[in-house]
Order: structure tokens, then sequence, then C-alpha cells
């Protein structure tokens, strides 16, 4: 009954089957073999676009680095205040940016809104020596909160963020599993919205270590090889993260593991529903739960060997927020995640 994160997964099969065709023989280092080559072409055929995309280990090195690639030492990032850029990636993104400011908006259950951006826009005018100058907009899909973006948001926000010469990134950790709730194409939920550049995640959805910096917006790539290597994000048998994408892409894969991880929360949603004493603190979007249960209940399911995060009640009005013994808990269901997982875990809390 693991429910802590979709990190503590642990890879697919054929992530690891990919991996295994090709720990034998050579190839050239630093991403300059033929696999590398045809993942880069994989994601173009995904996207429906030519784009430039740099395989990087970790989703706050795509992040971080995307983020270098939009602004510099003078800039501001507008993002929601829970935004994982400016909560949890230990400054990395105003390290690798030369010190950019993560700008932090309200917004309600972990999204943007039109008017939130406006406000950030106010709060940081261009051209006040006083002030880092505006350079981005990121957006989180799925959120912090396990909420989406629906394509019109997007597009609203990028056309708002593109009005005030800013670019736009999109922050994809949970790229596949916003992608199969909405039911649209990867193109439709990125540059035909407005995205300019795309931290594509894998690791949380059945890879090992591998993420993607994509560029739709190849401007914004011109020196993105250099930011690469000097973050360290360069490796040397480059073809093994590449080889977890072709894995990861082998016969929509990806999406599946997608569509059984939102499913397995669909089913806790359920579940949760089905209890008089629990409830949902907003409605789910992906792959992420966010229950409010009674404290009892919760210390129960902790003794029985479920294991979960206790969430701050941020973004709750006080009249939605836990009562003195209830609390709030995240639940993340993940590829590997069984329907046993689920009602062994809602049994617990009955």
């Amino acid at each position: 009954m693991y429910f802590a994160s979709d990190n503590w997964a642990g890879a697919s099969e054929p992530v690891m089957n990919a991996l295994m065709r090709h720990k034998d023989g050579y190839e050239p280092a630093y991403g300059d073999g033929p696999i590398s080559e045809s993942i880069e072409q994989r994601f173009q055929d995904i996207f429906e676009t030519e784009c430039a995309v740099f395989v990087v280990g970790t989703g706050t090195a795509a992040n971080a680095l995307a983020l270098s690639a939009l602004t510099g030492p003078a800039g501001t990032v507008f993002c929601h205040k829970e935004a994982h850029i400016r909560v949890d990636e230990c400054g990395a993104p105003e390290f690798l940016t030369s010190g950019a400011r993560m700008w932090g908006l309200d917004g309600k259950h972990g999204k943007l809104s039109r008017k939130a951006l406006q406000t950030g826009f106010q709060e940081v005018p261009h051209g006040v020596v006083h002030h880092g100058q505006p350079s981005a907009v990121s957006l989180t899909q799925a959120t912090e909160a396990g909420t989406l973006y629906s394509i019109e948001e997007i597009t609203q926000l990028s056309a708002q963020a593109k009005d005030n010469g800013l670019a736009v990134h999109m922050d994809g950790a949970r790229f596949a599993n916003a992608l199969v709730t909405l039911g649209v194409t990867p193109a439709e939920m990125t540059w035909k919205a407005g995205v300019d550049v795309l931290s594509f995640g894998a690791t949380k959805n059945g890879a090992w270590c591998a993420e993607a910096v994509v560029f739709f917006n190849r401007d914004y790539a011109k020196d993105f090889i250099y930011r690469r290597k000097r973050a360290g994000q360069l490796f040397s048998k480059m073809r093994f993260a590449a080889a977890q994408f072709e894995g990861y892409f082998e016969n929509d894969h990806w999406l599946d593991n997608a569509r059984h991880s939102n499913a397995m929360a669909t089913r806790l949603v359920k579940g949760l529903e089905a209890l008089d004493h629990t409830r949902l603190a907003w409605p789910t979007g992906s792959n992420e739960v966010f229950a409010i249960v009674p404290k009892q209940a919760a210390q129960k399911a902790k003794a029985s060997g479920a294991v979960f995060y206790d969430w701050p009640s941020i973004g709750l009005d006080p009249e939605e927020c836990p009562g003195e013994d209830e609390i709030l808990l995240r639940l993340v269901c993940s590829f590997s995640t069984t329907e046993e997982d689920v009602d062994q875990f809602l049994d617990c809390l009955k």
C-alpha cells in the first residue's frame, strides 16, 4: 500500500528490457549515437513538429535548465506559489538561471488564473531597474494538487504571457497523466496552445531515470548543449538514458502506464466517497488524490503498512480545512499500484 509518491515505484518491464537490449557493444558517447538520434525523432513524431530534444536525468535538472534558457540573472519567472520549481527544487532554478526569481502567485488548487498572472505583471513591471525583468511563465501540468489546466486555459495563459513578451514553460513531470485524462494529443497540450519549452517527465511513470527538455521554439535551444554540459547532465553513456525512452514509448506503453495509475486513483476516489467520514479536498484530475480523513483512521492505515504523506491545507478555504480530529493526505497512485492495494487501504480507513 504505497501511496507516498509515484517516485517510489520501480521501473516498468518495457523500460528495463530496452536497457538490457543496449547493455552490450559499443556506441558513440555523449548522445552522438543512433539511439539518441532515434529518440529525438520519436519525440518529433509524438509532438507532430520539429523540436529540439535534450535528455537529462532528473525533473529538477529539466526544469532548472529549461528556465535558464528562457531567462537570466535579472529575470523573473511567474509560477504558482506551490509550484515544484519554487518549493521543492532547493533553489536549483535560481542557481542555474544565475539568480532569476521564481515569483509565486495565488491560485485555487494549484492553478494559475489570468487574474493572478496579471497581478504578477503589476508586481514586477517591465523596465524598472529595481525589479527583476519578467521573462517567463511556468505552468505545471498536472499541477502539484493533481488538478489540470484545460487546453483553453493553457492557450489563454500562454497568449497573456506572449502579449507581455514572456516565454512559456510547462513542467510536465506528470505529463502523461494529464494527457490521458484530457483525451488530447501531446501537440494540443503544448505548442499548439502556446508552450515554448516542455520539461517532459518519464521517471514518475515507469522510467528509471529519464526526463527530457523539449524546445518547440528552437530559438531558445541555441546554447542549450553548453547549459546541459555545465550542469553535469551530459552523460557519457547517454544511450542508457535514451534507451529508457525507447521502452517507454514502445507500443504506447507510456500512455498505458498513465491510464492505469489514473484508473487506480479513480478507484480510490470512489472508495473514499463511499465512506461517511472521509471527503475529497478537491476534485482529482490525474493520479494524485487529496483526501481529508480522521486522524485515527490515518494512524490505523499507517499501522497496517500504508505509506503516504500528510499535506498542508494550502489553497483551501477555512471552512474546507481539516477539523481538529482530521488530517489532509496526499495519496499518489503509480503504474504499479494494484486494485488490491487500493481496496486494502480503503478497508483500513473503514
